[in-house]
């Protein structure tokens, strides 16, 4: 007899009496058979899961479901979190589930991250309008960002501050992978160390990240040796996109860099441009830069993008 995402989430909840995320529910629902009553042509039917159960405990006041915690959220009975007091461990199940999802289709959540967490606005840098003249996918950085001062400084600081060439602008930049594991690891980072090193912080950023112990021992000391940041977006709550490593923060820009982008890509020209218009009027043209979608429809979005992955 078929049942529904919520019915599953519902079954396996109550089974295991335990708080987890809608990729650890998928997969104890594998393991008892739960999920072949599910009628899912998807490839990644727990971020559907993910999705619906975000929605039913928002909008619904009858919800069985619960959640709990943030980095990440895990969901619960509501029985079960009033029977222990609020008191419910959180005991992680290792996944065998890997994203689907194109790096192309990160960026609208990198977008949502950096206007919202690093009150930055980003603009996609397109490989494929670049004159590479060589130099290929190792000088290119997938996104770049800039922070204002705007908002939170006098507009007499920032008058002192531009003409003593200090103008607290910072510029970001961000290599974009779909997983980040072993087999990836070295390429990736030093492809990020050389994509992202211009700029006063770099990260490398990946929805999917091996959580095994000697991997992020090594991505740890990577991190520290060149200072390249790592950022772990979480496709099932992009509230709960975290830094796992902060970028070392550098006061200078590598202009020299800055210069090789700008004269073969017209992305980035384009991006330095409004970069200087904005400084001058004062004022950010936000729907010139990535769009950043309400968080509602950055879900939507992503759970249709998984289902036709």
């Amino acid at each position: 007899m078929p049942i529904t995402f919520l019915e599953l989430a519902q079954k396996v909840l109550s089974e295991v009496e335990q708080p987890l995320t809608p990729s650890e529910i998928w997969q104890v629902a594998i393991t008892k058979g739960l999920d072949k009553l599910v009628d899912s042509k998807g490839k990644t039917p727990w971020a559907t899961l993910g999705a619906l159960l975000y929605v039913d405990v928002r909008d619904n006041p009858s919800t069985v479901f619960a959640s709990i915690g943030s980095r990440p959220k895990r969901f619960t009975l509501k029985s079960q979190l009033e029977k222990s007091g609020g008191e419910l461990q959180e005991t992680p199940i290792t996944l065998i589930q890997k994203s689907t999802l194109l790096e192309k289709d990160l960026h609208p959540l990198m977008a949502y991250y950096g206007f919202y967490y690093l009150k930055a606005y980003l603009k996609t840098i397109s490989h494929n309008k670049s004159d590479k003249k060589g130099f290929g996918e190792w000088v290119h950085p997938d996104i770049v960002g800039c922070c204002f001062p705007f908002h939170d400084w006098d507009s007499e600081v920032v008058e002192v501050s531009t003409i003593m060439g200090n103008t607290a602008v910072k510029l970001y930049s961000f290599e974009l992978k779909r997983e980040l594991s072993i087999a990836n690891l070295r390429e990736s980072f030093f492809q990020s160390v050389s994509n992202s090193s211009w700029a006063n912080e770099g990260y490398l950023v990946a929805a999917t990240i091996d959580t095994d112990d000697d991997f992020m021992s090594e991505l740890k000391r990577l991190s520290t040796a060149f200072g390249i940041g790592v950022i772990r977006l979480d496709i099932d709550d992009p509230d709960s996109t975290e830094i796992l490593l902060p970028a070392r923060a550098k006061e200078a820009v590598d202009w020299d860099t800055v210069n090789k982008l700008a004269s073969i890509n017209p992305d980035f020209r384009e991006f330095l441009r409004r970069i200087r218009i904005d400084m001058t009027s004062r004022e950010v043209r936000k729907e010139l830069y990535d769009p950043v979608m309400a968080k509602d429809d950055l879900m939507k979005f992503l759970a249709r993008k998984r289902t036709s992955s």
